[in-house]
């Protein structure tokens, strides 16, 4: 990739010395000075002419100085220009979640639990929208004489149980026509709230029955708007070891405002597969000091969730991007199965 317009243009040696600073800091933790690169046989010169390098690269605003008397560390440019142009290849990396024959919860916390475990990094991962969902099976159940629950089982394996206490006695048979009636209407579409409210407007109905499912058809509306905040998070200890507690707060606000963190990740997604979001880059301030590296899973032409890292500046960027796009694309193909198969 050829540097952006606003990129300074790098000799090989000064991408050299950036990517052995990338390597060490990402190692220690630490400034990296002139003295230990000097040390590096690959880089193949002396601490005078390695300052000077470190210098042009701190000049251009691709590392800094934490201290007066200390070593560089890359900046967010300097990040980025690593992983922009100095990540020749990503690993082929397999990631096995064995999500065959799972529901669909369990397969999100599934892949969560386990990306945060390989990588020690925050991993929050969205499901689909349940909206997308189609119905598979409906059940209408007398609970007591005044009390009704309504059962919907749609086709990623979800189950929501709603009950509903009527002032009258509820007819057994009504009930039962109920149920037979929602399953004839509704099973096999999707959970989009207006289509279903069309699918249910019969005018031949008569006004009990209109009235008892103009009830107990709230069940499906409150299954769409319950899908708007499935969000899968693992790791949050991981990520809030060493760090300031302003900046932990932060992030933890955003991570309880569910819809917030799903707007973060949908942002973050561009025209790639995967896509990184270095420090300053990304909107939200709780994101700032972080670098968050996220890929969509779906079905083709149709994006439904997405998987993503969040960690710090110096994470492993190149271990990061494979573990994502392997998750990415087995999350596909078992979503592809669901709603397909």
């Amino acid at each position: 990739m050829s540097p952006q317009p606003h990129e300074p243009e790098l000799s090989g040696r000064q991408e050299l010395v950036l990517r052995k600073v990338v390597a060490v800091y990402q190692q220690t933790s630490l400034p990296v000075g002139s003295k230990s690169l000097a040390a590096d046989l690959e880089i193949g010169a002396g601490p005078s002419t390695i300052r000077n390098e470190l210098a042009w690269l701190e000049q251009h605003g691709l590392l800094n100085h934490p201290h007066t008397s200390a070593g560089r560390v890359p900046t967010d440019a300097g990040w980025r220009y690593y992983v922009d142009h100095l990540i020749d290849d990503t690993p082929a990396v397999s990631v096995d979640l064995d999500l065959i024959r799972r529901e669909l919860d369990a397969a999100m916390r599934l892949v969560s639990a386990r990306l945060s475990e390989l990588t020690d990094l925050l991993a929050v991962v969205s499901a689909p929208p349940l909206g997308t969902a189609t119905i598979r099976h409906i059940e209408v159940l007398a609970l007591q004489p005044h009390v009704v629950a309504v059962v919907v089982i749609t086709s990623t394996g979800g189950v929501t149980r709603r009950v509903f206490t009527f002032e009258d006695r509820v007819d057994a048979g009504l009930v039962a026509w109920a149920a037979e009636y929602l399953n004839e209407r509704l099973v096999g579409f999707g959970l989009g709230a207006r289509m279903l409210g069309q699918r249910l407007r019969d005018s031949g109905l008569g006004p009990r029955e209109s009235a008892f499912l103009g009830t107990v058809s709230t069940t499906f509306t409150d299954l769409e708007d319950a899908g708007e905040d499935s969000l899968y998070v693992d790791g949050t200890a991981r990520l809030m070891r060493g760090r300031d507690l302003t900046v932990a707060s932060e992030l933890l606000e955003l991570l309880e405002q569910r819809r917030s963190m799903l707007g973060q990740l949908r942002a973050a997604l561009g025209t790639g597969d995967v896509v990184v979001r270095i420090g300053s880059e990304n909107p939200d301030p709780a994101l700032r000091t972080l670098s968050h590296v996220a890929g969509a899973y779906g079905l083709p032409r149709r994006p439904l969730g997405i998987v993503s890292l969040i960690g710090p500046l110096g994470m492993d960027y190149a271990g990061s991007i494979a573990i994502v796009r392997s998750a990415a694309d087995q999350l596909s193909r078992y979503v592809a199965e669901v709603y397909e198969g």
